[in-house]
């Protein structure tokens, strides 16, 4: 089946204090959304690239692919208010093809590795869905409504989610179906979706790493830097 990554960039980072979203600000000598496309432009696992962005974008973001000829990229769509919208976006966009997987990346996680993306690809390819995280290395307290300490999860069965996240289009449909039926849906993350509405299909885990970052608060574009330094 077709491999699809669909770059999430609908945001307006206001978070960062900027007037741009922080999808192009700076890192290296690229805005942060290069990065990210590129990371996926570049494999040879990846068949196309959908963009979800905001609307008042298109221009800038026709720019950047158009002056650096990124062929696999197919879609540019506008995202919505919510997360949640621009991933519907991304499937409305797939609904007369179907035979694909959907591979939902945070545009601002500039760094995600060829190896991440490989160990996605495999897993899907075996049938599975799939997220990216990393085992924590805090120890998390879970409070209750009082905001006292209520338990102490195991640390070893936590980890801290990234994206990747990734379905086949039939799974990641069936659960939106539901999802927005719900007159109390609200989503932070597609595997969030996928839990509580398709509640019996597993989510396996693919091993992130630290690097892979995402660009919230000011702080991060130089801990971005740090990292295309090292590369």
């Amino acid at each position: 089946m077709k491999k699809v990554a669909v770059l999430l960039a609908g945001g307006s980072g206001k978070r960062m204090g900027s007037t741009l979203p922080k999808q192009f600000l700076t890192i290296g000598d690229k805005p942060i959304i290069q990065h990210s496309i590129e990371a996926f432009d570049n494999h040879e696992g990846i068949d196309e690239i959908c963009v979800v962005i905001h609307a008042d974008y298109h221009e800038e973001i026709n720019d950047l692919i158009s002056e650096n000829n990124y062929s696999k990229v197919r879609y540019i769509l506008s995202g919505g208010k919510e997360r949640s919208d621009s991933s519907l976006a991304a499937i409305k966009a797939y609904e007369r093809e179907q035979n694909v997987y959907l591979i939902f990346h945070d545009a601002v996680r500039p760094f995600v590795s060829s190896r991440i993306i490989s160990d996605v690809i495999a897993e899907l390819k075996s049938g599975k869905s799939v997220a990216v995280a990393i085992p924590t290395t805090d120890t998390i307290f879970f409070l209750n409504q009082n905001e006292t300490i209520e338990s102490v999860p195991d640390r070893n069965l936590l980890r801290r989610a990234q994206t990747p996240q990734a379905f086949s289009y039939k799974i990641i449909k069936s659960a939106y179906d539901v999802a927005t039926s719900d007159p109390d849906f609200v989503a932070t993350d597609d595997c969030g979706v996928v839990l509580k509405y398709l509640p019996q299909e597993p989510i396996h885990i693919v091993e992130g790493d630290e690097s892979n970052i995402k660009i919230t608060f000011e702080q991060d574009l130089l801990q971005g830097a740090q990292i295309v330094e090292k590369k």
